[in-house]
């Protein structure tokens, strides 16, 4: 069997340059040059995931098909490579220590001493290596969260450093990105700090192979022929990635760079031909010469960072350009939406969606803005606590039921039209103890979810602890909010619809998980379709 190449990609100078990004673009032209590959994150934060931390910390907790709570960056890979990711494409320093821990309290060290190394290494190792194990993946990427230098991640650049002696330079190479600041008073850019962030890589035992600068302005020859001399890598493999307009120009943009050719190279592989990115390019042309905008508020209580809703604002990129649309999504904080404000903050959008999140705080301003949606027929798209407040709204002025309440917010409610989970009934624990990962649907036929996804059975990933209490299923349906979406195995209602609306979803699932630039999630766009329509 051919033995998996290694890349992997570090950061220096500062963070948030787009690592995931650059990680999932090269993977993007790899895999249409005709190679298999999958990328990973590993981060250096002690969490066991991302399950329990506020989105304010971490921005997006984003879920995978197995039910893995993970980094939001592998929802760039998926959305890159049209490929789902699993449990083992996100490991932390959390899950690391929790599996050495464990095996020391078996006995399995035979009574060493536990050390960073080699017993942290060897497992940091053992991670990286399992996603490529199995024979599926020819070049597995992997991301080492943080900058050079962080205390935190030096047991992963020693990793790094092990598996680059162990497999040999051919089959383990480390693409460095860095920051070339502009400083408007000298009107120059600067590689020192450059310099010093390989430098310090150089100090932990790596010299990386390649160097990607982020850049607000163009590199000149001269400008990529010092940083080459000073950090001992040759000129073609400096990497300019100046800042776009949208992530999914990068792709486009490392082509022209060379940096997938370049990589082959490096790992002795052939080149082959060149990347077949029509439909990429096809998408980027739709996403550039809209034919419709349309308006569309975002409705949530983590609006300060958007990265808390990354997933759901790259469905609406993918599913403006599938309609041909530009969509402009405005964040509304729910918690400044009250009685006597939420007509002039809602009145001039064509759609509403009403996000996903826990805990009380900002509910009583969604409620209202799906009343309004629904009494002015506005095209409304609920996802979990959003199509749970729908419910919620349903109940209190439609079925009359004074009260109607979720029991997460009110566990004495007097009608507990949304309740905890039977099986979640008896868990204490946080982290990675709500209903994870993919499950069936069936759809109703003739149903708007039905025309949207043309089939008869989904899947879809869940992250939730409470739903629909069927107690009050029949008064549902006969007022007219349709269950037309159930889960077969439980009788989980699964999606809620108004028919006699004109656009009226809530799904207890999050479809913005799935969506892709080549395959957009059928739901967005059919949300997108009926803000158009209005």
């Amino acid at each position: 069997m051919t033995e998996v190449k290694y890349i992997f990609v570090t950061g220096g100078v500062t963070s948030s340059l787009g690592k995931g990004i650059i990680s999932s673009s090269l993977a993007k032209l790899l895999q249409a040059r005709g190679y298999s590959v999958t990328i990973q994150k590993l981060d250096p934060y002690i969490n066991v995931d991302p399950g329990t931390l506020n989105p304010y910390e971490h921005g997006e907790c984003y879920v995978t098909n197995d039910g893995a709570e993970t980094d939001l960056d592998l929802g760039h890979y998926e959305r890159f490579l049209n490929v789902p990711t699993s449990q083992a494409n996100n490991v932390t320093t959390g899950r690391i220590y929790q599996s050495v821990i464990n095996k020391e309290r078996k006995g399995d060290y035979l009574g060493k001493t536990v050390q960073v190394i080699p017993h942290i290494t060897d497992e940091i190792k053992r991670r990286i290596k399992l996603v490529g194990s199995g024979g599926k993946f020819e070049i597995v990427i992997t991301e080492i969260g943080g900058t050079v230098g962080d205390i935190e991640s030096l047991p992963y650049i020693e990793a790094v450093r092990q598996l680059r002696w162990e497999h040999g330079q051919q089959n383990c190479i480390v693409i460095h990105l860095t920051l070339v600041p502009f400083l408007s008073a000298s009107k120059e850019l600067k590689t020192k700090p450059t310099q010093h962030s390989v430098k310090m890589l150089l100090e932990e035992g790596i010299q990386p192979d390649i160097l990607v600068l982020r850049t607000e302005k163009s590199l000149t020859d001269d400008l990529r022929r010092k940083v080459a001399l000073f950090c001992n890598v040759e000129a073609s493999a400096v990497v300019e990635s100046i800042d776009v307009s949208t992530i999914y120009e990068v792709p486009i943009r490392m082509q022209q760079e060379m940096l997938d050719a370049t990589v082959l190279r490096k790992l002795g592989l052939p080149a082959g031909n060149e990347p077949m990115l029509d439909e990429w390019n096809e998408f980027l042309h739709k996403l550039h010469n809209p034919s419709h905008s349309v308006r569309i508020a975002l409705v949530g209580k983590y609006i300060e960072l958007a990265d808390a809703y990354k997933s759901i604002s790259e469905a609406f990129i993918h599913a403006g350009a599938a309609n041909e649309t530009k969509v402009e999504l405005t964040y509304v904080h729910s918690e400044e939406i009250d009685e006597n404000n939420y007509v002039g903050i809602l009145k001039d959008y064509d759609g509403i969606l009403v996000a996903p999140g826990f805990g009380s705080r900002g509910i009583d301003g969604k409620i209202l803005t799906v009343n309004y949606a629904r009494t002015n027929d506005i095209p409304f798209f609920g996802i979990c606590l959003g199509m749970q407040c729908a419910v919620i709204e349903f109940a209190r002025n439609v079925l009359g039921l004074e009260g109607a309440h979720s029991t997460e917010i009110n566990p004495k409610a007097k009608h507990p039209v949304i309740d905890l989970m039977e099986e979640q009934k008896s868990v204490t624990e946080k982290g990675g103890t709500m209903r994870l990962g993919s499950y069936k649907c069936e759809l109703m036929h003739g149903s708007e979810a039905y025309k949207c996804y043309r089939k008869e059975e989904i899947g879809e990933r869940h992250r939730h602890r409470y739903e629909f209490n069927n107690r009050y299923l029949t008064d549902f349906r006969n007022a007219g909010m349709i269950p037309c979406g159930m889960n077969p195995q439980s009788g989980l209602v699964e999606i809620i619809e108004i028919p006699s609306h004109r656009w009226f979803v809530g799904v207890q699932f999050h479809p913005e998980y799935s969506s892709t630039v080549l395959r957009p999630h059928p739901l967005f766009v059919g949300f997108v379709k009926a803000c158009i329509k209005k």
